[in-house]
C-alpha cells in the first residue's frame, strides 16, 4: 500500500516537472508572442517559449506551416536545444512568389516526445490589393543566370487574364499558373544574361510589366601564384563569365591575401610580400551581389621563380661562323641565381636553338653560323634549380657575320653527241658568303697528268660547253671565286663512250601531287650515293638534279619548274669513285592534263566495201599532255546517236575500222584514252557509198585517165608533127617525065598521088605516060615482084591502063622544063625505094616495073620476075610486104596509090 502511494506521488511530481499533463495529451510548453515580417520574397518569423518549457529535459521541436492564400505550401521543423530554451527564436523562408503577389501566413506549434501543443493563431502578411492597372512582381530585382524565377501579374478587379511573358523567351521554359482570381504566376528558367540593361517581363500588353536584371555570379577558377622579382607574389587565375550589367548594378571585388586587387578583372594580381622558403596558402576572394567565390593555392615561392626577360642584348665579338652575345638583368637578385638561357638565332625560315647555363649568366657564344649572313637573335631564361617557367622572350636584335670563301659547288654534266655540258647550281646567298665574281672550269684526260685546260666563266652563267673526245675519259673541276677567295674544287669525271656497254631501257613512272616518287634497285657500284636528274622529254632540256645518300633507294622529286601536262625524262646514276654510271631511266608526267580537242587533225577515211577505216598521223609528243593508253572510235548517225564504237589499247595505233555499216552518212570521232579520261576529240564526216557507185567511180576514173593520156599524146604529136612526118613520111621528089608526055593535051590534068608536100605547094599534076627509071644492079638478089602495079596512064579512049615496067632508063628532051630539085632522101627513104619515080636506088635493090594490069579481053604479060598479075581489082587492093634478107627494112612495093581521073 505504501509502495503504490509512493509511486503515485512520483508520477505526479514528474508530470509537474515536464510542464504538461500526460493524461490530457496536450503539451503546455508552446510558442508565444509570434511575429511575422517580410522583405522581397522572404518572410521572417520570431517567437518565444512558454515559461513551462524550462522544465523540459530534452530537445523541443517547433513545427511551422506556411500558407499562401490559405493553401499550405511549406512545412518545416525547428529544433530548440535545452540551452536555447527561454530565448527568442527566429526562422526565415523565401517564397517562390513575391510577397506582393498573395497573402503569406505562418502558424506554429511545439512537439515534445509524443505530445503536441495547439497551433498558434496564424500570422499573415497580406498581398497587394487589386490595382487599377496590371502590375508585375518582383520589380527591378537581380537574378543569377541559371536560376528559376516566378513572376506574378496582379490584375485589376474584374479583368480577365490574357498573357504573361518574358521578352526573348519562348514557351518551352515557361509555365503559367493561377494563384487566385486576380493573380497569375509565370515560372521561367533564366538561362541568359540581360543585354546592357534589363529583361522585360510583360503582362497583358507591352505597356504593363517589370524589369529583371540577369547576370552571372563569380565564376573565377584555377588560381596560381609565383614570384618574378623574389620580392612580391604574383597570382593568375581564369576569370569567370563576363558580366553585362553596369557596375552600379553589379560590381565584382577581388581580394588577395586581404588586400584589394585593382586589376582583378584581368585575371592577375600582385602584392608585395616577404618571399621565403616554405609553403603557404595564397587565397583570392571574388564577390558580387549574386555570389561569392574563394580560390586558394598552396605554394613555395622560392620554387616558383618566373624570371623577367634579359635586357640590352648586344654582340660583343663577331666572326664568320660564331658570335658572342652579352646582356643585362633588371633584377639585382638574379646575379645569385643559377640560370639557364635559351637563344634562338633565326634567318629566313630556319631557326637555330642554343642553350647556356651559369650563376648570374650574362653572356653566351653562338656557333655554326653562316658567313656573310644576317641573323635575328632573341633570348629567354629560367632558374636551373627548381625550374618553374621560362621568362618572356627578350627584344630581338640583328647581328651580321663576316664573309668567307664560297662553299663547294654542286656540279653535274650532260652529254650530247661529242658535246659535254658541265652545269652547276647557282650558289645561294648562304653558300656564296659574298658576291661571286667568276667561275673557273678545268679539265684533262684521266690518263694525263700534265697541266689542265682552263676557262673562265662569268658569274651570270652556270654552265659551259666542252667538246671532248667521246672515246676518252675526262676529269673536270669547277670552282667559284668571291672577294674572300676560291671555293673548294668540285670534281666530276666524264665517262668515255663505250659501244660495248649495254643500254638502259626506259620505263614509265606516274606522278602524284605534282611530284615523282622514284625508287630504284640498290647498286653495288654506288660508293658515294646516287644522282637523280630530270628535264623535259621534248623541247629545251634545262636539267635539274638531286643527290641522295648511298643507303637510300627512293626519293620524292619536287620542283617548282614542274608543269602540268609536260612529260619528263628521269635518270638514276650511281655515284662512284670514277665516272657516274647510269642504272635506270623513267618517263612520265608530274601531273597529267586533259589533252585538248582536235588532237588528230587531219583525220582521213577510206571505204572498204561496207567498212570505213579512219586513220591519223602519229600524235607528236609535244601534243601529248597525258599518257595515251589507246584510242577509241565513235561512229554517230545523222541523229548523233552512237551506232558503234571501236577501241584499241595500242598507244602506237594510227587507225581504227568501223565494220558492217549501212549505206548512209556518218560522223566519226576519235578520242585518246588517258588517265584524265577520253580526250583530244577530233571528228570527220564520211558518206558510205554502194559497191555499184564504187564501180562507176572506178570506170569513170579509168576513162578520165585514158582520155588524159590520149590528149597528152595528141598534144605531144601535134607539137612535134614536123619531126614525126619527116621521120615517117619524108618528101618525095618529082618524077622525070618523057618529052612525049609533055606534048599531050595539057588541058586535062590528072592527080598523081605523090608527095604531100607537093600537093600543099599546089604543083600541077600531069598525066604520066612513062616513068624514067635508073637501073641498079641487084644486091643480095633482092627481087621486087612485078605483080603490084606502080602507076596507070590514060588511053585515048579515056580508060586507065597499067604501065609496064620500062626496061631501059629514059631521058627527057632538052626542051622539057627542068624538074624542081628534090629534097635529099633520108636514110629511111633510101631504104624504101619507090619504083614509080626516077630515084637513086640503094645497092641491093632492083627496080622493076610491072605491066599494065589486065582488062577484059586483054592479055597480061609477065613482069620482070615472070609473075602473072591478077585482075585489076585485086592488084589495087594488094598491100603486101616482103622482107629482104640481110636488110633492116621491108620492101614495100605498093607505095603509090593509083590516080583517079579528074573531069574537067
Amino acid at each position: 500500500m505504501i509502495t503504490w502511494l509512493l509511486l503515485l506521488v512520483s508520477l505526479f511530481h514528474e508530470s509537474t516537472q515536464d510542464g504538461h499533463v500526460k493524461d490530457s495529451g496536450v503539451l503546455q510548453c508552446g510558442p508565444q508572442n509570434l511575429t511575422l515580417s517580410g522583405s522581397d520574397q522572404m518572410i521572417l518569423s520570431t517567437w518565444e517559449d512558454d515559461p513551462s518549457c524550462s522544465a523540459l529535459r530534452d530537445v523541443l521541436i517547433y513545427e511551422l506551416v506556411v500558407l499562401i492564400d490559405d493553401q499550405q505550401v511549406h512545412h518545416e521543423e525547428v529544433a530548440v536545444t535545452l540551452e536555447q530554451i527561454g530565448s527568442t527564436h527566429s526562422w526565415n523562408w523565401t517564397s517562390h512568389l513575391a510577397l506582393e503577389c498573395a497573402s503569406h501566413s505562418v502558424k506554429i506549434s511545439s512537439r515534445y516526445n509524443d505530445q503536441r501543443s495547439p497551433w498558434t493563431q496564424e500570422k499573415t502578411l497580406p498581398g497587394r490589393n487589386p490595382p487599377k492597372e496590371p502590375e508585375v512582381f518582383p520589380r527591378d530585382k537581380l537574378f543569377a543566370v541559371g536560376s528559376r524565377v516566378t513572376f506574378c501579374c496582379i490584375l485589376p478587379a474584374g479583368k480577365v487574364f490574357t498573357k504573361l511573358y518574358v521578352t526573348g523567351y519562348n514557351g518551352s521554359n515557361m509555365e503559367t499558373t493561377k494563384v487566385n482570381n486576380q493573380t497569375y504566376a509565370l515560372t521561367v528558367l533564366l538561362d541568359r544574361p540581360s543585354k546592357f540593361s534589363c529583361t522585360d517581363v510583360k503582362c497583358q500588353t507591352p505597356d504593363y510589366g517589370a524589369c529583371a536584371y540577369i547576370d552571372y555570379p563569380p565564376g573565377d577558377r584555377d588560381l596560381q601564384c609565383e614570384t618574378r622579382d623574389l620580392e612580391s607574389v604574383e597570382c593568375h587565375w581564369t576569370v569567370g563569365p563576363k558580366t553585362h550589367l553596369p557596375k552600379h548594378k553589379l560590381s565584382t571585388t577581388y581580394m588577395l591575401v586581404g588586400n584589394d586587387c585593382s586589376d582583378g578583372s584581368k585575371g592577375r594580381c600582385s602584392q608585395k610580400v616577404q618571399v621565403e622558403v616554405g609553403e603557404r596558402n595564397w587565397t583570392l576572394t571574388v564577390q558580387n551581389k549574386l555570389g561569392k567565390a574563394e580560390l586558394t593555392d598552396r605554394a613555395d615561392l622560392m620554387k616558383r621563380v618566373h624570371m623577367l626577360a634579359p635586357e640590352d642584348i648586344v654582340p660583343s665579338t663577331v666572326n664568320a661562323r660564331n658570335v658572342t652575345l652579352r646582356w643585362k638583368w633588371g633584377v639585382q637578385r638574379y646575379n645569385n641565381v643559377n640560370i639557364t638561357c635559351q637563344m634562338i638565332i633565326s634567318h629566313g625560315e630556319r631557326n637555330i636553338m642554343s642553350e647556356a647555363s651559369g650563376v648570374g649568366l650574362r653572356s653566351a657564344l653562338v656557333t655554326n653560323l653562316i658567313p656573310n649572313w644576317t641573323y635575328n637573335v632573341t633570348l629567354r631564361c629560367g632558374t636551373a634549380q627548381h625550374f618553374w617557367k621560362w621568362s618572356d622572350w627578350s627584344t630581338s636584335v640583328n647581328i651580321g657575320t663576316s664573309g668567307d670563301v664560297p662553299d663547294a659547288l654542286d656540279v653535274w654534266m650532260q652529254t650530247k653527241d661529242n658535246q659535254t655540258i658541265i652545269v652547276w647550281k647557282e650558289p645561294q646567298a648562304n653558300q656564296s658568303h659574298g658576291d661571286i665574281s667568276e667561275y673557273e672550269v678545268s679539265w684533262r684526260k684521266t690518263t694525263e697528268s700534265g697541266p689542265q685546260n682552263t676557262t673562265k666563266v662569268d658569274y651570270n652563267n652556270h654552265s659551259v660547253d666542252l667538246y671532248l673526245d667521246p672515246t676518252e675519259e675526262y676529269i673536270v673541276t669547277v670552282t667559284a671565286r668571291n672577294i674572300n677567295g676560291s671555293s673548294a674544287p668540285s670534281t666530276i669525271i666524264i665517262p668515255s663512250l663505250n659501244p660495248d656497254r649495254p643500254g638502259v631501257n626506259s620505263s614509265w613512272i606516274f606522278g602524284s601531287n605534282s611530284s615523282f616518287l622514284l625508287s630504284w634497285s640498290a647498286s653495288p657500284a654506288a660508293s658515294c650515293g646516287y644522282i637523280l636528274d630530270w628535264c623535259p622529254t621534248s623541247g629545251l632540256c634545262d636539267v635539274e638534279w638531286l643527290k641522295v645518300p648511298r643507303n637510300t633507294t627512293n626519293a620524292r622529286i619536287i620542283s617548282k619548274n614542274f608543269k602540268d601536262g609536260q612529260r619528263y625524262s628521269l635518270s638514276v646514276y650511281a655515284c662512284t669513285d670514277g665516272a657516274p654510271v647510269l642504272i635506270g631511266r623513267r618517263e612520265g608526267y608530274a601531273k597529267e592534263k586533259r589533252i585538248e580537242d582536235y588532237l588528230f587533225e587531219p583525220l582521213q577515211w577510206k571505204q572498204h566495201e561496207l567498212d570505213i577505216e579512219v586513220s591519223w598521223e602519229p600524235v607528236p609528243l609535244r601534243n601529248q599532255t597525258a599518257y595515251i593508253h589507246g584510242y577509241v572510235l565513235y561512229c554517230l548517225d545523222n541523229n548523233n546517236n552512237i551506232v558503234l564504237n571501236v577501241s584499241t589499247d595500242d598507244p602506237e595505233a594510227t587507225s581504227l575500222t568501223a565494220t558492217n555499216l549501212k549505206i548512209s552518212t556518218y560522223t566519226f570521232t576519235v578520242k585518246a584514252k588517258t588517265a584524265a579520261g577520253d580526250c583530244g576529240d577530233t571528228s570527220i564526216t564520211a558518206t558510205l557509198n554502194s559497191l555499184t557507185d564504187n564501180l562507176i567511180e572506178v570506170v569513170c576514173v579509168s576513162l578520165v585517165t585514158v582520155f588524159g593520156l590520149l590528149s597528152l599524146i595528141t598534144i605531144l604529136c601535134y607539137r612535134n608533127w614536123s619531126c614525126i612526118k619527116h621521120k615517117v613520111y619524108p618528101p618525095i621528089p618529082k618524077p622525070v617525065l618523057r618529052e612525049t608526055w609533055l606534048k599531050q593535051d595539057e588541058t586535062r590534068r590528072y592527080p598523081l598521088l605523090v608527095d604531100q608536100n607537093s600537093q600543099r605547094e599546089g604543083m600541077d599534076i600531069v598525066a604520066v605516060r612513062e616513068l624514067l627509071q635508073k637501073s641498079r644492079a641487084p644486091v643480095n638478089e633482092c627481087v621486087i615482084p612485078d605483080y603490084l602495079p606502080y602507076v596507070t596512064v590514060l588511053t585515048q579512049d579515056g580508060n586507065y591502063t597499067p604501065v609496064k615496067s620500062i626496061p631501059q632508063p629514059l631521058s627527057l628532051p632538052t626542051t622539057a622544063a627542068p624538074p624542081e630539085p628534090a629534097a635529099p632522101a633520108p636514110l629511111f627513104r633510101s631504104l624504101l625505094p619507090n619504083p614509080s619515080y626516077s630515084l637513086p636506088m640503094e645497092p641491093g635493090y632492083q627496080q622493076c616495073s610491072s605491066d599494065p594490069g589486065p582488062q577484059e579481053g586483054t592479055r597480061v604479060e609477065p613482069g620482070c620476075d615472070g609473075y602473072q598479075p591478077q585482075a585489076q581489082t585485086e592488084s589495087l587492093s594488094t598491100n603486101q610486104e616482103e622482107e629482104c634478107p640481110d636488110s633492116p627494112m621491108f620492101c614495100v612495093p605498093t607505095y603509090i596509090l593509083l590516080p583517079q581521073a579528074l573531069h574537067s
